[in-house]
């Protein structure tokens, strides 16, 4: 008897130490924010401008730090504008090289960190603030640039596919989204890839990043595209979040692909995809 309530106490102690973990340190789990650039648009050959989106605080304001990578240059011309919204592991030093293939198509991108990321002011990044982030980046697009709804299309990468849905469904005017190797949900996530599936997840969570509860609301063409050897995000949950999104919709899996390198490994099928995509779009009518 006494061996088993050792046992109980010992597996109570980890139950509730594990829950503790999860509850107060979730943010840690999710946002790993990097404040070093390791490069410029410059880097791959891109002129840019340096951006500061202001958002009101409490005491003031903070600021989001942003890249403007106008496409009047490209031999395309200017297709219209696209915000970027990366991971949740680098800044946006790490993600020029992937902007710039989207410049290369014409589009005019811009590129911005999360409070915490990179130059960014204010603490450690949480869901409710990347969501402001992302809409201020949107009313920059719109309100100081010029942009009208329809001319502007949002890209999210893993985690910031979750953020550029969350968008999109506030912006249903957008010219369309595009989704690469995100995830269903954080529910899902913790389910799945952690070892805190077997607590009490759903009661624990303050970080909800819910995308399938979301994406029904969607009112502009998607795009969803994964890599099949993806080792960080289940393929499978682009496929779930595709089949949850009304028409018009279109999924890309890649063989062979794993979460950070599917533009590469495809190499110039990552252009013809994306711009048949950008095509199947109603023309757009630059500024």
């Amino acid at each position: 008897m006494k061996w088993i309530l050792m046992g109980l106490a010992i597996a109570a102690a980890v139950y509730g130490g594990m829950s503790a973990l999860l509850y107060m340190r979730q943010t840690r789990l999710i946002f790993f924010p990097d404040e070093a650039l390791e490069s410029t648009p410059a880097d791959v050959g891109v002129d840019f401008e340096e951006v500061w989106i202001e958002i009101p605080v409490v005491d003031g304001v903070e600021r989001v730090h942003g890249w403007w990578m106008p496409a009047s240059g490209t031999p395309q011309g200017e297709r219209g504008a696209l915000l970027y919204l990366h991971g949740n592991g680098a800044n946006i030093g790490a993600n020029v090289n992937h902007a710039a293939r989207f410049h290369q198509m014409g589009l005019s991108v811009l590129l911005v960190d999360y409070r915490g990321y990179g130059m960014s002011d204010g603490a450690f990044p949480q869901e409710a603030t990347v969501y402001q982030d992302a809409q201020a980046s949107w009313d920059f697009l719109v309100n100081e640039l010029g942009y009208a709804p329809e001319q502007v299309f949002i890209y999210g990468h893993s985690l910031g596919g979750a953020i550029a849905i969350d968008l999109a469904v506030r912006q249903p005017d957008a010219a369309g989204l595009i989704v690469q190797s995100s995830f269903t949900s954080i529910l899902d996530m913790t389910h799945r890839t952690t070892p805190f599936g077997w607590l009490p997840v759903d009661q624990l969570l303050t970080q909800r990043f819910d995308s399938i509860a979301k994406v029904p609301q969607l009112q502009m063409p998607v795009f969803f595209m994964h890599g099949l050897e993806d080792g960080q995000v289940p393929a499978d949950m682009s496929e779930t979040l595709y089949t949850a999104s009304p028409d018009p919709k279109q999924l890309w899996l890649v063989p062979d692909a794993g979460h950070n390198d599917l533009a590469r490994v495809t190499g110039p099928e990552f252009f013809i995809q994306v711009e048949a995509f950008l095509a199947s779009v109603q023309p757009l009518q630059t500024r």
